[in-house]
């Protein structure tokens, strides 16, 4: 029984052996960086910042609400809150990250951030060739090296970008239909003022 279980596993062994020579899918060495394996498209690394449209800075979806922020296990998220509020992409004014750090030498990628995100603006990136001389300021990713396109996110994981993007837009055109009723609403005119009667002349003995 036991040389019967030790022919077997050499069988095993040296079907997968000989057919690593013939069968492209059963290589199990890539010559990297000539030859990369492709990533599945939930793999995930750091995360980054998505903006719509061109402008990155008016385009960027984040409003600094802070909740990836506080949420973060290893607290590697830094954020300051802008003092004023701009016009986004749709025009809305909001306030903005004036400052976003995310220090990847820290980060556990446990995405977290991007589960509690309301706002759909922080997504986990496929980029892992991040390695540095420099092991401290140049493993802080400030807020321009993290903005990246909607474009790009279509193209990294097309499928879940598809899901977003009609989530937005239900919800942007559900926002229109609410502001649309209300401005439509009639507006009751405030009742008129009873005209108080002019004083009297005083009586007599007062």
């Amino acid at each position: 029984m036991i040389g019967t279980g030790i022919l077997k596993g050499m069988a095993v062994t040296a079907r997968n052996f000989v057919g690593s020579y013939f069968e492209k899918d059963r290589l199990t060495t890539v010559q990297y960086p000539e030859e990369r394996t492709p990533l599945a498209e939930n793999y995930r690394n750091f995360p980054f910042l998505i903006y719509d449209t061109d402008d990155p800075e008016a385009g960027l979806r984040c409003v600094a609400c802070k909740i990836c922020e506080k949420e973060c296990p290893p607290q590697c998220i830094y954020i300051i809150k802008s003092e004023d509020k701009k016009p986004d992409y749709m025009g809305k004014p909001q306030f903005y990250p004036a400052v976003f750090d995310i220090d990847i030498s820290v980060c556990m990628s446990c995405q977290i951030c991007v589960e509690v995100c309301p706002f759909e603006a922080i997504k986990m990136d496929k980029v892992f060739e991040l390695s540095t001389r420099e092991r401290f300021d140049a493993l802080l990713l400030r807020k321009d090296e993290l903005s990246k396109s909607n474009t790009y996110y279509h193209r990294i994981c097309p499928t879940d970008a598809k899901e977003v993007d009609a989530k937005l837009a239900e919800a942007a055109a559900a926002a229109a239909k609410k502001k649309a009723a209300a401005e439509a609403k009639p507006v009751t005119p405030a009742p008129a003022a009873t005209p108080t009667a002019p004083a009297g002349p005083p009586a007599s003995g007062e």
